[in-house]
Formats: C-alpha cells, structure tokens, sequence
C-alpha cells in the first residue's frame, strides 16, 4: 500500500458490489465432439472440466481498498489464500442438435456451466442466503446455463441467431486470452469464488463480453470477410437501484477477416440507458479493435477498446456517477506465445483505464486496472492441457491509493 489515505465516498464499491456481475462463465471450444446421429438430426455434445490449485498473496485490507480496483486484498487479517477451484472458465456440458431441411441448416444448443467451488451454502444448515458462510461442509454448487439458442441458414443467405450466446463486443479479446484453460487473475477475494472463475485478463485488459439475449445476423464469407449485425437484451446499470423499462434495445455489430495466419476484427456496441428520472439518463457506446498473427510457432496478438458510458470489468459496471454524465474508459491487452513441441509458453499485459466525469469529484474510485501474467500451458494429449501461471495484478485509484497482489496456479484442462 502505497498511501494510507481511504476516502469511503459515493463512488467506492467494494468487491461483494463487483462480484456479483464481474464473475462470469465461459465455455471452451474443445478439439473434439461427442456425435450420434438420430434420424435426420446429428445430436452432439462437448465440454471440459478443469482443475487449479491456486496461492493468491493478497495486501492485509479488510475492505476494498480500491473502488473497483481487481488486485486481491486479504479478509479477517490474513492475506494468503488457497483455493482448488475452476479458473476462467468453469467446467462445462454443451448438447446440441442439427439438421437440414428445405435447404436451411438448423441447429439448437443448450450450454450447462457446473464448477467445483461450494458456492451454495448448505441447504441443510440453510447457508444459501448467507454469502460469507457459502464453503462449509454439506455444500453444492450451481449450475449456470447461459447458452440456449437456435440458428438457421446457409452459406448462399447467411445465418441467423436468436436466443442467448456469447456477445460480440469483447469477445475475441477473451476467446484469443491464453489464460483461458488456466486461471490468470483471480478475484479480489482472493481465490475463485462466487461463481466457480477467475478473472483471467476480465477488467485488466477488455470488459467481459458476457451472455446476452440477442438477435443476429451473419453475412455469408465475402472473401475472408464475415459481418454481423444484431440486437440484444438491454442491460441495466450495475447498482443502478429499480430497474426501468428500456425504450429500445441495444446494438451491436462485428466484421472480421481471416486469411490463413491471419484473424482481424472490430465490433461496435450500443445501448440507451433510462433512469427513474429523465436527468440520469445516459447513452453508453463502445468499440473494439485487434487481431491476432502467427508466424510458425510464434503468435502474437492484441486487441484494444474504447467506450463512453461503457464502464469497466463488466458491462455498464461504474459507467455513470448519475445526473446523466458517462464516464470514458479504455484499454487494451497484448499478448505473445511461442510453440516448442507440445508445450506453449506465453506472456501478456493488460490494462483497463476508466475516467472520471466532467467536474467529479476525486475519489477512491479506481482509475487503472493492470496486470501481467507468464504461463506454459502442456499438451499432454490431443485433449489434456497441464499448465501453470503466474500473474502480478495492480489496481489505482483517482486519489492515487494502490493495492498489489499475485497469485500463481498450477492445473489441468480437459476437453471433449
């Protein structure tokens, strides 16, 4: 800690505020599927389980000492903390379905996202409304089912989209992360809980591009080039009080070339926010740009984003003080790994910037989000990954408090 000043103002949001919303499940892209054919539908199934031992050494804090900040902070005076627990992703159980009839490609898909953390509580010593009592004996864990939608298409029209699925705002900087088998940064709690993940590179380098309630369509390949427009679910401020109805709903759009080691994309993103009173309405917008190149054994990658009212971390988190002003932020993550055999290693720096608004005042409010890690990640198998990380996380506030932490973690990623 490099200050010892704390101001506890309207802006500082501890971490149980953040937590709720930033935690989020991703499912993985196994190298394989489970298939059966059942009549002139093809039903498949894939997902993995992972597993981490992860040693956080957090700063001896009580509270958050950074509104919004993401390096970890010690609980009850202690600041080390142990977990085996999933890491970025949570394991996962994706069945799906497909046929083709009069021309039209058809498919559904269910997405069921378990994790091995006790974050239930006991149901019979009735934990489950108490948050600080959740990892006790006789306790369960959730299952998150984020995906269920339907696309329908070809190649000649293109395809549509309807349901719940990943966004697109962010979404290639998080699948293109190369700590998602692994675990990268973990929560300022300390370990990988509430929702069975880590933080990755979440709010050091991207905002998290979450699961949204959407309608899409997606252009044909135009030479390397695919577009996609869409609307999704309009998402309510992070702590904004009683929700409005939203007017209209929120946009997004993404066009991406690929060309053998090539990949480049941008999105854009969207939405109108209304307040319980027309002076904290406000407008968030977005956009993000990057791409990634390999040469041989070697990748390099980057992505780079930039939002008015977007906020940090997660969607529309701390995006606003009120009275209708937005906040700017920014950020961006670079990464490189090198391919010796089976074995990869890699490195990559994030940082997530957020502003304060025009004539806000000077807070705890965290200004700067930043971290490094350093992985080597082991084919075993076509299907099993070995891996270890190290990561190094710093969060600033506007006021210029500090906080530092690093954890390490050493697991396994097992695909199907």
């Amino acid at each position: 800690m490099r200050t010892t000043e704390r101001r506890n103002g309207p802006n500082h949001l501890t971490w149980n505020a953040v937590a709720t919303v930033v935690i989020a499940l991703l499912a993985g892209r196994p190298a394989a599927a489970v298939e059966v054919d059942a009549g002139d539908w093809k039903l498949t199934a894939n997902g993995n389980v992972n597993v981490h031992y992860i040693h956080a050494s957090c700063e001896e804090e009580t509270v958050a000492p950074v509104g919004g900040g993401l390096a970890c902070f010690g609980a009850a005076g202690e600041d080390k903390s142990s977990s085996i627990s999933n890491g970025l992703l949570p394991a996962a159980l994706a069945i799906g379905a497909s046929t083709t009839q009069k021309g039209l490609d058809l498919t559904v898909k269910f997405g069921f996202y378990p994790g091995i953390s006790t974050n239930d509580g006991s149901p019979n010593l009735q934990q489950g409304a108490d948050p600080g009592l959740l990892n006790t004996a006789l306790g369960t864990t959730a299952i998150d089912m984020r995906e269920v939608y339907m696309t329908f298409g070809n190649d000649s029209m293109g395809t549509f989209l309807l349901g719940r699925a990943i966004g697109l705002f962010g979404a290639d900087a998080i699948l293109n992360d190369m700590t998602l088998p692994g675990v990268g940064a973990v929560t300022p709690g300390g370990n990988a809980a509430p929702a069975n993940t880590s933080l990755g590179s979440i709010g050091l380098g991207y905002i998290y591009t979450d699961w949204l309630g959407q309608i899409n369509y997606t252009t044909p390949d135009l030479s390397g080039f695919k577009l996609t427009i869409g609307i999704f679910d309009p998402l309510e401020p992070v702590a904004a009080g009683a929700p409005t109805p939203e007017g209209s709903p929120g946009y997004h759009a993404k066009v991406a070339y690929e060309n053998g080691p090539v990949y480049v994309s941008a999105t854009f993103i969207a939405q109108k926010h209304e307040g319980l009173v027309n002076a904290n309405d406000f407008d968030s917008r977005g956009f993000d740009v990057g791409g990634k190149f390999t040469f041989g054994d070697l990748e390099i990658m980057g992505w780079y984003y930039n939002g008015k009212g977007m906020g940090t971390t997660a969607l529309y988190l701390l995006a606003s003080p009120g009275g209708g002003q937005e906040r700017d932020s920014d950020g961006f993550l670079a990464q490189v790994t090198y391919k010796i055999g089976d074995t990869k290693v890699g490195v990559n720096f994030g940082q997530s910037n957020l502003d304060l608004a025009s004539g806000e005042v000077v807070s705890d409010l965290v200004e700067t989000n930043e971290k490094y890690t350093v992985g080597v990640y082991h084919s075993l198998t076509e299907n099993l990954t070995l891996l270890a990380e190290f990561t190094d996380t710093t969060a600033e506030a506007h006021s210029g408090l500090e906080n530092d932490s690093t954890n390490i973690n050493i697991g396994a990623f097992l695909s199907f």
